[in-house]
């Protein structure tokens, strides 16, 4: 959430900056909006501040005549109705109160300065690449046709225990999947990152911090009278581990990591990745968050996207990382680069992790704050990243490292999970 005080002082940079994301023109009205019910706000408030000292100066007038032993009925009087008027602004204070929060809570972050600006992920900016691709769609059998050939990706059954983009791995594959996910976590604990294992359910204050709600509402899966979501990320109930709480500045960075199944609905991505493991409702994850200094997050952030890259180095797949333009920036990021894994069978390279700084956005919301050095309380920063994907890891495994569309030659790193060298899917 965005701080009121910019609104007030600076509209035009919150203005810009929905510009720059090429925001829909309601998310532009909204800064009029919430403009106005802060001008009606303070104009009550003021009132409020006038009346509470007249209140004053009449109970001392009220105690000085009764002293004197002289009436004070008109003082009495006026004291009722001051008292009234106050009882009444505090009701139309809490509901202007309610009314801006509300709509401060579908302001997307600011990006920042150094964000390239654009309309949308056609002008996202190239910043490296790692490792030549070596598969071509013609030297593969797609993760998609592979299911197909043998029995370890089962697209239909999963259909049939829950519904479409959901599916069953078997045998060597969900195996595969398996020693992905201890293999991404030692990495990361490795560097520092100690690991969490989170609640996958969450409430609503709790998924609203991190700003999932309201704005992305019907993305999300909801239990049915009770107060609780499905997790779409870890970066949930990780970033809000310490929601309403005072960190100590010497112990930023705090770095924390963990696995958990995600659970998307994906509503606005009706029609894409239909086929295979690419965009499924259920799916798994590795993520890092950290809680920074302000003046370090985004060197943080840069560290942050290098253990997600080291993934796939040690995997020796290859990948490229962009950065993401203002049109394409996520809602609570100022500033994110994408590490794009490449998929053989698209003759492409496709989003495995995206790693975020947040800045004090998020902070806001959940109220996670450090004590300063001189004593002063200020709004930590905070950043996600995937490390990675376990879901797509798996397909970047089976397309990059499968031989003559009969094999899968394990990778040098995972072989002590496994257990085996190659994993043979063709008769």
């Amino acid at each position: 959430m965005l701080d009121i005080k910019l609104l007030r002082e600076n509209p035009d940079i919150i203005t810009n900056s929905l510009m720059d994301r090429q925001a829909p023109k309601e998310t532009l009205e909204l800064i009029e909006k919430i403009s106005e019910k802060d001008r009606q706000w303070r104009k009550i408030k003021f009132e409020e501040e006038e009346l509470r000292g007249e209140r004053n100066r009449l109970s001392r007038a009220i105690n000085e005549k009764k002293k004197a032993k002289k009436k004070a009925d008109t003082e009495i009087k006026r004291s009722g109705e001051v008292a009234k008027r106050i009882k009444e602004i505090s009701q139309e204070t809490e509901m202007l109160e309610k009314g801006i929060l509300e709509q401060m809570l579908g302001i997307p972050n600011i990006p920042d300065k150094s964000v390239p600006k654009g309309k949308d992920e056609s002008e996202n900016k190239e910043l490296r690449k790692w490792g030549k691709p070596g598969k071509k769609p013609k030297d593969i059998l797609s993760h998609y046709e592979m299911s197909k050939q043998c029995d370890w990706i089962d697209h239909e059954r999963g259909v049939k225990l829950a519904c479409h983009r959901f599916s069953v791995l078997k045998g060597p594959f969900a195996k595969l999947e398996g020693a992905l996910i201890p293999f991404m976590l030692n990495v990361q604990t490795q560097k520092g990152y100690p690991e969490i294992s989170p609640p996958y359910l969450v409430n609503t204050k709790t998924i609203t911090g991190t700003g999932q709600l309201p704005k992305f509402a019907d993305d999300q899966y909801k239990i049915e009278d009770e107060d609780l979501w499905l997790i779409p990320t870890a970066e949930v109930p990780l970033t809000n581990l310490y929601a309403g709480e005072v960190l100590d500045e010497k112990d930023l960075p705090r770095k924390v990591t963990a696995y958990t199944p995600c659970f998307r609905r994906e509503a606005g991505a009706y029609g894409r990745d239909i086929h295979g493991l690419i965009r499924q409702h259920q799916f798994d994850k590795v993520e890092l968050v950290k809680f920074a200094h302000p003046e370090r997050s985004f060197k943080e952030l840069e560290s942050l996207t290098k253990d997600a890259e080291r993934i796939l180095e040690l995997l020796e797949i290859p990948y490229r990382t962009i950065e993401l333009c203002t049109g394409d920036i996520g809602f609570s990021a100022a500033k994110t680069y994408d590490v794009e894994v490449w998929i053989p069978s698209q003759n492409t390279y496709r989003e495995i992790s995206s790693c975020s700084n947040c800045t004090d956005f998020q902070a806001r919301r959940a109220n996670i704050r450090y004590l300063s050095k001189d004593g002063k309380m200020e709004f930590v920063h905070t950043l996600n990243g995937s490390g990675l994907a376990v879901g797509r890891c798996l397909i970047a495994v089976l397309e990059n490292y499968q031989e003559d569309k009969k094999k899968i030659r394990i990778p040098k790193v995972l072989r002590d999970y496994m257990g085996e060298d190659e994993i043979k899917f063709s008769p």
